[in-house]
């Protein structure tokens, strides 16, 4: 294949963002200052990798992730591809392999086209295409 799908971002899907942040900070990694109301609902963390890691909210995580049940906790591996239309092809590879679909590929409003597929045991599995900044339209509302 050769779009190649490689991990790049974990969510943290929290039910507390403040207290989650606290814990990694004591970690020793470094969180972005996020601006408010944002800051109760998205952090990044800065991993010094090249991985992503994020902390959401459960609410945030609904407005990504139609699938996530609200108030639910937990984790999202997201894998990334460079074209849009890879996303699409490895989440109708994955349904029509038997696998629970969780978000439809969508383009999402941080400009990428994105969508999740649960694994054999139901975890939540990202795919996402690489940002293009034309695609970008404003974030959802979130309480």
């Amino acid at each position: 294949m050769p779009d190649r799908p490689r991990l790049r971002q974990v969510n943290v899907v929290a039910r507390d963002v403040a207290a989650t942040v606290e814990f990694y900070r004591l970690l020793g990694l470094e969180t972005a200052p996020t601006e408010p109301p944002w800051n109760r609902h998205h952090r990044n963390v800065d991993t010094g990798d090249d991985l992503d890691l994020d902390i959401d909210s459960s609410a945030f995580a609904s407005k990504w992730d139609e699938g996530w049940d609200d108030g639910a906790t937990g984790y999202v591996l997201t894998f990334s591809v460079e074209a849009r239309g890879t996303v699409d092809e490895l989440y109708a590879t994955l349904t029509g392999a038997g696998y629970e679909g969780q978000q439809p590929p969508w383009d999402a409003f941080w400009g990428a086209r994105f969508a999740i597929v649960c694994d054999p045991d139901g975890n939540a599995v990202g795919i996402m295409s690489a940002r293009d900044p034309s695609m970008n339209s404003p974030p959802p509302d979130v309480e």
